[in-house]
């Protein structure tokens, strides 16, 4: 058994080196193969040589295959982190005003080349947002909350082993606990390369800022043995351009810094949150900041002393400012006690304190005013704040769109989020500075201990969209997935066409098959994969439940939130989205339940009643993923057969929970309306007893065990 582990030990340090030729997903999108010593190009360096531009040196030595490069960092270059590239008769120069600038500068042209793609005048770019940043929901333990691809990276029980005994391997599999020679040091030089292995991948796209815990955070992170952690982390990660940062318990002075209160205006407090913030300066001198969840899902927080969020926020900015660090502060707050519209909790929140904070305080705000949803509108928080740095937060890891199985592009998402905020009156300043403030785009991340680092393979394909898209949100969707298909898995026209439509069209269609037309929050109680529309137990407050949010009744369904007969949450829109939204016959209709509560026999634009309507998205949704796997089974010839065969499982296993959403939700909804089902939608496969029987979640059953219900 020993031998085994340290056999899996040995394999996963080639895979991280690059050196393995196994297609297991392990090299992501960086899969060009190095050069040969005799093959490398010659590569000449200007201006200062630090870490950062020595990467990008080695980095066109190893994978560039064409003519000569001069890399230089010049006053006159390009500046936050942009840079020119452009090739003359002798040679391909990058340029910029910082090392970092020229380090996108190579990724860009290797990029380029894994693409096929010539470099044609100059190539000038230059990032929207001055922080691109990962948010890892990374626990002390190891553990990842709404993490499906293993364990994480950073943390493990290894790293505060008592000394003598042998440490966690990063994927999971414990070694004896008894000493082993060296073994500490095997295993911290191994967690070196896989950091380094992500920090490449992270700068690769343009990804420079990482919070390496969860939002949910444990007082015992800013003491001195996680700090010194961090410190390790953050060594690691300097070269590559990725400042960390970390998510703090509000209640730290009290759990332990040995104070009675945690008071934001209690000069105690404040000193020590002054000298902890002395302390990790000293240790990181590039430290980023803060990110905070307070008074949010049970977390401690200024409210708890009476105080507001603006207390709780310029309190730690002001323990940052000489550093020079941020305070990113969630907006993800709704009330501790049931009342208002939970959609609405946000704006009511904030709102009364825009222009008050600090000027190294980002609101952070989630793209939908709920949580994540396949489908929301916009927050109007992120439209409403005028004098508030504000900042968006997407979630990259799949919590609510079939977690690591089900194979789900994120970037038309998001875009979703962008196109929407330019409305004519739709102030939106997350991409704006405001004064001297920094810009910043946040993404949860989806990234474990797997092999395959996402738990899928095409779950990368979100990872990757993020970066691309907080460099340039102006990115097409078809340009993102175009660039991540060749570069991971084929150059192939015919795969990169196919897979490039599927990509594109998959988040749509997840949405057909899950929650269409505005529904929402109808997943099973106590996790976030199958769907359980009924769920509706005793003693659970009522915006927990899916039918707060559905309110299915005999006359129809959707949530109400016109000004007129429900709860006016789209007053808190922009003039031309409030007459869109709150007006029946003018509000889109993949919101219209958002907003609406809806007769069973509304006629839709198409003439078709709202009860037709939603049987025929949820039976179209179902095609398109059974498409989706038809597609996949026909790109076997283009793709090593490990991956092919793995994502088969997901895109056969993607399917046949489309068949499980639609029966679950249009056989129950079929109880409040009485209707019969439409012309057009199979029959179901499954009988609604029997779905609420069993429980649908990420890894409780095969074909086999579907193919045995009733």
């Amino acid at each position: 058994m020993m031998k085994r582990k340290y056999a899996v030990l040995a394999l996963i340090l080639l895979l991280c080196c690059f050196e393995a030729k196994a297609e297991d997903g392990s090299r992501l999108w960086l899969r060009t193969e190095k050069n040969a010593q005799q093959e490398q190009p010659k590569v000449k360096m200007s201006g200062k040589k630090d870490a950062t531009l020595r990467l990008a040196c080695d980095e066109i030595h190893q994978y560039w295959k064409g003519k000569s490069v001069v890399l230089t960092v010049k006053k006159n270059g390009k500046t936050r982190d942009g840079f020119d590239i452009f090739d003359d008769s002798r040679a391909v120069r990058i340029e910029s005003a910082s090392s970092l600038g020229v380090l996108y500068g190579a990724y860009t042209l290797l990029r380029m080349q894994a693409m096929g793609q010539p470099i044609q005048g100059t190539i000038s770019e230059t990032p929207c947002y001055d922080i691109r940043i990962l948010n890892h929901w990374d626990n002390p333990n190891g553990t990842v909350e709404r993490g499906f691809a293993g364990r994480s990276i950073f943390w493990h029980d290894a790293l505060s082993a008592p000394s003598g005994r042998t440490r966690r391997a990063v994927d999971g599999v414990t070694s004896a606990s008894t000493p082993q020679d060296n073994a500490p040091q095997k295993q911290d030089d191994h967690l070196v390369t896989i950091w380094k292995a992500y920090a490449r991948a992270n700068a690769s796209i343009g990804i420079n800022a990482t919070v390496l815990n969860n939002v949910n955070a444990k007082p015992l992170m800013l003491g001195d043995e996680k700090l010194q952690e961090t410190k390790r982390i953050a060594d690691v990660l300097r070269p590559y351009g990725i400042k960390v940062y970390l998510s703090v318990n509000f209640a730290s002075p009290k759990a332990i810094g040995g104070l009675s209160t945690a008071d934001p205006l209690d000069p105690d407090v404040r000193r020590w949150w002054k000298e902890k913030a002395n302390d990790i300066y000293r240790m990181i001198p590039d430290f980023g900041g803060f990110l905070v969840k307070a008074n949010s899902e049970g977390e401690p927080g200024p409210m708890d002393y009476g105080r507001s969020h603006v207390d709780g926020a310029n309190m730690l900015a002001e323990a940052l400012a000489p550093h020079g660090g941020i305070v990113m502060w969630r907006a993800f707050v709704y009330s501790a006690k049931e009342g208002s519209d939970r959609a609405a909790q946000a704006v009511e929140e904030f709102m009364p304190y825009d222009g008050q904070f600090a000027e190294n305080v980002i609101i952070q705000i989630k793209n939908g005013p709920v949580d994540f949803q396949p489908r929301e509108p916009i927050s109007p928080l992120l439209l409403a704040m005028k004098q508030t740095q504000t900042m968006i937060e997407v979630q990259i890891t799949q919590e609510y769109l079939g977690e690591s199985v089900h194979s789900v592009f994120l970037a038309p998402m998001w875009k979703e989020c962008f196109d929407v905020a330019k409305a004519p009156d739709g102030f939106a300043n997350f991409d704006k500075h405001i004064g001297n403030r920094k810009t910043a785009f946040a993404g949860v991340a989806n990234i474990g201990d797997s092999r395959n680092w996402c738990g899928s393979d095409m779950a990368q394909a979100n990872w990757y969209a993020f970066g691309r898209l907080a460099w340039n949100p102006d990115l097409s969707n078809e340009q993102i997935a175009r660039e991540f298909l060749s570069q991971t898995f084929s150059t192939n026209p015919v795969f990169v066409t196919e897979m490039t439509h599927v990509l594109c069209q998959s988040r749509e269609s997840c949405v057909k098959y899950m929650m269409p037309l505005g529904l929402h929050h109808i997943f099973a109680g106590n996790h976030h994969y199958g769907p359980e529309p009924w769920y509706a137990p005793k003693g659970v407050r009522a915006d927990w439940l899916p039918p707060y949010y559905h309110k299915a009744d005999a006359n129809g369904l959707g949530f109400d939130r016109t000004v007129e007969t429900g709860s006016g949450a789209t007053k808190q829109y922009p003039p031309s989205l409030y007459n869109k939204y709150n007006d029946l016959n003018s509000c889109p209709e993949n919101l219209l339940l958002w907003f609406h509560h809806v007769a069973w026999n509304h006629r839709m634009h198409s003439g078709k009643t709202l009860w037709d309507m939603l049987c025929l998205t949820y039976e179209e949704g179902v095609r398109e993923a059974e498409a989706f796997a038809d597609t996949w089974r026909n790109m076997k010839q283009y793709v090593d057969a490990d991956r092919w065969e793995a994502l088969m499982k997901r895109y056969d296993r993607q399917a046949r929970d489309a068949w499980w959403w639609r029966d679950a939700c249009v056989l129950y909804f079929q109880t409040f309306s009485k209707l019969p089902l439409p012309d057009g939608f199979r029959p179901a496969k499954f009988k609604l007893d029997d779905l609420k029987r069993y429980r649908l979640v990420m890894d409780n059953y095969t074909a086999a065990d579907m193919d045995k219900l009733p």
